[in-house]
């Protein structure tokens, strides 16, 4: 459920979008970002590639959870495997746009730096399998579904905690999505 904010109102259940992108580090001393949390709404951005970003939010928030951070990773499954992203529209430019607003302040985020097993379980589907080789005892190490859940509790505890704070903006001026549309 969603927290409270100070005025006493509740606001309405929200979408996040996950993805990974190239790492950077926002400042001298920092550590590295890998990933990035957005609300769903920051899709409807005019800086956004478009209509693209509108097709995404669409697929993003229909018959989600509340709450609910949805991996990039998962639209691609629920697409085909990636062979239905034409179209939808080019989740590329659109997740480089959402990562540039993020950079240069236009919408608010959660930009994570996670581990290299955790990030490659958010890259797969729910489904898919992450191997790892622990070279010290000679084995496989194989993280699935059950691994990947976990992560993504993690995020969500950690993106819960934040938005008790204040609710992820997704920016002003934001088109309105496609079932609002005359």
């Amino acid at each position: 459920m969603s927290p409270a904010q100070p005025d006493g109102t509740v606001p309405a259940a929200e979408t996040y979008l996950l993805f990974a992108h190239e790492p950077y580090y926002p400042g001298p001393g920092t550590r590295e970002i890998n990933t990035t949390v957005v609300s769903a709404g920051a899709l409807l951005h005019p800086r956004v590639r478009q209509p693209d970003g509108s097709h995404i939010h669409d697929r993003l928030t229909r018959g989600r959870q509340a709450d609910e951070i949805v991996p990039l990773s998962t639209l691609t499954h629920e697409l085909g495997g990636g062979a239905d992203w034409p179209t939808v529209g080019d989740w590329e430019s659109v997740t480089s746009d959402l990562l540039r607003l993020v950079r240069d302040g236009e919408c608010d985020a959660l930009s994570l730096g996670l581990s290299e097993i955790a990030r490659a379980l958010i890259c797969t589907g729910p489904h898919s399998h992450v191997r790892a080789v622990d070279t010290a005892a000679s084995r496989l190490i194989d993280y699935g579904p059950t691994e990947r859940a976990a992560v993504l509790t993690e995020i969500g505890t950690f993106l819960a905690r934040l938005v008790a704070e204040r609710a992820l903006w997704a920016s002003d001026g934001l088109l309105a999505p496609l079932d609002q549309r005359v």
